[in-house]
């Protein structure tokens, strides 16, 4: 009898293991079906970013353009998206989904109310992780200026008005931008005044633009492990909304081409994990990290 109740025993102490070692397994196996939390990608940690928005041109009317040489020699020396699309129309939606990952309900271009909105953004991302931020505004009438449109500027380019936690002093004017580029906050956004930006002028006077105010800082970047990010809002509503994008400094392979689909989101998405940042704002939770075009 005692041997029999030994035997059970080690019946039951197999049996048990079975159980945990088959429940393991299955619990293994489902989670390997389950959706997974993204992960950030391998991506460089530049010292400085600077991102420059240009205005409702398609890829084809930048890329390979003669009116637009210098975007184009930032292209050769850096890297080019060739499958890059802005999400929506008009423009304004697509800068807010640039800066927080959403519209934020706003769907046209009407002047909204300042820092209505407290949704997570960029700025308040970089902000609170103890990173620096500003944008510089061209036209703006003055340091954190919440006007609506002033002359050439408009305010519907510049999403950080529209979020109670940015502080509206770090909207600055373009001629704020500094010429010690090492003074330079962490991320940093350069928006033209309407005329720059290709909205109401040609292609070429945006370019012209570009290469006036930002060459030096470009050519600071390939030797300073820092970054210039060159986009637009949208396309001229003819192309699918497909929109140049091209990356330039130290940190990029140059010549390198990437031809996966990315949009605003993932360019969001991006922006904060090459900051270091460890949240992200409304949809790039869920975007891609642009990759293949880094040098390492």
């Amino acid at each position: 009898m005692f041997g029999m109740t030994i035997s059970w025993s080690r019946r039951k102490a197999a049996l048990a293991t079975a159980f945990a070692v088959t429940a393991a397994g299955t619990a293994l196996w489902a989670g390997i079906g389950a959706a997974q939390p993204a992960h950030a990608a391998a991506l460089p940690a530049p010292d400085h970013v600077v991102v420059v928005v240009f205005e409702n041109h398609a890829y084809s009317q930048v890329i390979g353009s003669s009116s637009a040489p210098y975007i184009n020699s930032l292209k050769a020396g850096g890297a080019n998206l060739t499958n890059s699309f802005g999400i929506t129309h008009p423009s304004q939606p697509n800068y807010l989904q640039l800066f927080s990952g959403s519209n934020q309900g706003v769907t046209g271009d009407s002047c909204y109310t300042p820092g209505f909105s407290s949704a997570p953004n960029l700025a308040s991302e970089l902000i609170a992780a103890g990173k620096s931020w500003a944008s510089y505004n061209e036209t703006l009438p003055s340091q954190g200026s919440t006007t609506c449109s002033s002359g050439n500027y408009a305010r519907k380019h510049n999403p950080w008005f529209a979020f109670s936690n940015v502080p509206t002093s770090t909207a600055k004017t373009m001629t704020q931008f500094p010429t010690d580029y090492t003074t330079l906050p962490k991320v940093s956004f350069v928006v033209p005044n309407l005329c720059s930006d290709m909205h109401d002028c040609s292609v070429g006077t945006g370019d012209t633009w570009l290469k006036n105010n930002l060459k030096a800082y470009a050519d600071w970047a390939k030797t300073h492990n820092s970054l210039l990010v060159v986009t637009f809002d949208e396309d001229n509503r003819l192309a699918g909304n497909k929109i140049p994008t091209v990356l330039y400094g130290q940190p990029v392979a140059p010549g390198s081409t990437s031809s996966t689909t990315y949009n605003h989101y993932d360019m969001l998405r991006t922006l904060e994990d090459l900051a270091g940042l460890t949240t992200h704002a409304g949809n790039a939770a869920t975007a891609t990290d642009i990759t293949g075009i880094w040098t390492s």
